[in-house]
């Protein structure tokens, strides 16, 4: 028996089978994308989460370093791209607080270049034209709000100091800028809140210091300057912004005093200076505030002191001092307090030593990076 079929039927029907097919791929196909927008997101916070970045100036290829640090054991991996070029002879380096730029003074092209860092991967792109500075720029620093950079002068004995665009990076000279100071400056560092700057001179032995107005303009602070070691060369700030930390390399000393939080006046510790090892070259303050670390260059290893956060007085830890490389001339804390890098200017090797939570004791950790070329200085980005 032959059954009657409506062919307008036949094609609504099949039209409608059609249509769920492929609503049910469009599911899929969203189910699929949303999974590996998933695992993407999962991946890169587990990258960020798991690593941080270090930039190192390498004068001698007038260029910029860039490396990828593992959290669980510090081993560097060099980011691709790097290094990348600057100006002629680069020195000091900082990088902002949100880590989208960088700077680094040029020494002597008497500039500064501006880097964009890629968020994902912490490579770098020059962004130009470069900033003039005076002559010979040989220290910069930036508070940590990222308002502004200080750049010490040494030939041409003054300090510039920059505003910042959030936004671009763009540095603009502060009225004013180039501020005068005395002959031969060799380094400086400005309180986390950007409130006080201090100015070491190794000639003259002392620490000259300034009060930072709201628009960046500098005013040298009353009272005489505060009197340091022979041949003083490198200075910190404690990050709790209570004292200030310089090393005296001619005389293997390191000189603490206490910062007056109205005036920015200085008073020596009780003690002061207290013994480092030989030839003091570099300093770092740990990010718990809790522990003092001093590159010796010549001894080649690092003086450790574990501190009183009240009175400012040191203590040194128990088998201190730790060996640390060959002839150490930087040293910076990681800022996950894990770690602590030094970096050989003579054998070009970053070494990696480990702190014993609690304690602060260094160790070497095994892990160890050749930069090629000399470094000049060292940033680890949070």
């Amino acid at each position: 028996m032959k059954r009657n079929v409506n062919p307008r039927t036949e094609v609504m029907q099949s039209e409608s089978i059609s249509a769920m097919i492929a609503a049910i791929a469009q599911m899929k196909r969203v189910a699929r994308l949303a999974f590996l927008g998933l695992a993407l997101a999962m991946l890169a916070g587990c990258a960020a989460s798991s690593s941080h970045t270090a930039y190192l100036s390498l004068p001698q290829s007038n260029a910029v370093a860039a490396y990828r640090i593992k959290n669980h054991n510090a081993s560097f991996i060099s980011i691709v791209g790097s290094p990348y070029f600057a100006g002629n002879s680069p020195g000091p380096l900082v990088v902002d607080p949100s880590n989208k730029f960088l700077y680094v003074a040029n020494r002597n092209d008497n500039t500064i270049s501006r880097f964009k860092i890629d968020s994902q991967i912490g490579s770098l792109t020059e962004v130009t034209p470069r900033v003039s500075t005076g002559l010979t720029p040989s220290a910069m620093v930036m508070d940590s709000a990222g308002k502004f950079v200080f750049v010490v002068n040494q030939i041409s004995s003054n300090l510039s100091v920059y505003s910042i665009d959030s936004a671009t990076g763009a540095l603009t000279p502060v009225a004013g800028s180039p501020f005068p100071t005395t002959p031969n400056p060799v380094a400086l560092a400005v309180t986390p809140s950007g409130k006080f700057l201090y100015v070491v001179n190794s000639n003259l032995a002392l620490l000259f210091g300034y009060s930072v107005g709201a628009s960046g303009a500098l005013q040298q602070i009353s009272g005489p300057p505060f009197a340091l070691g022979s041949g003083a060369l490198a200075m910190a700030i404690d990050p709790g912004e209570k004292f200030v930390y310089v090393a005296n390399s001619a005389e293997n000393t390191v000189t603490i005093a206490s910062i007056n939080s109205t005036t920015g006046a200085l008073t020596p510790v009780v003690g002061s200076p207290y013994p480092a090892g030989t030839t003091p070259i570099a300093l770092s303050v740990s990010p718990s505030r809790q522990y003092l670390y001093i590159a010796n260059e010549g001894g080649s290893d690092v003086t450790a002191y574990s501190m009183d956060l009240t009175t400012g007085i040191p203590t040194l830890i128990s088998g201190s001092p730790f060996s640390a490389g060959t002839s150490p001339a930087l040293i910076v804390s990681d800022p996950n307090g894990q770690f602590v890098y030094t970096v050989s200017q003579s054998s070009t090797t970053i070494t990696v030593l480990s702190v014993t939570s609690g304690s602060g004791v260094l160790a070497t950790s095994g892990q160890s990076t050749s930069t090629g070329v000399a470094a000049a200085s060292m940033f680890v980005t949070k």
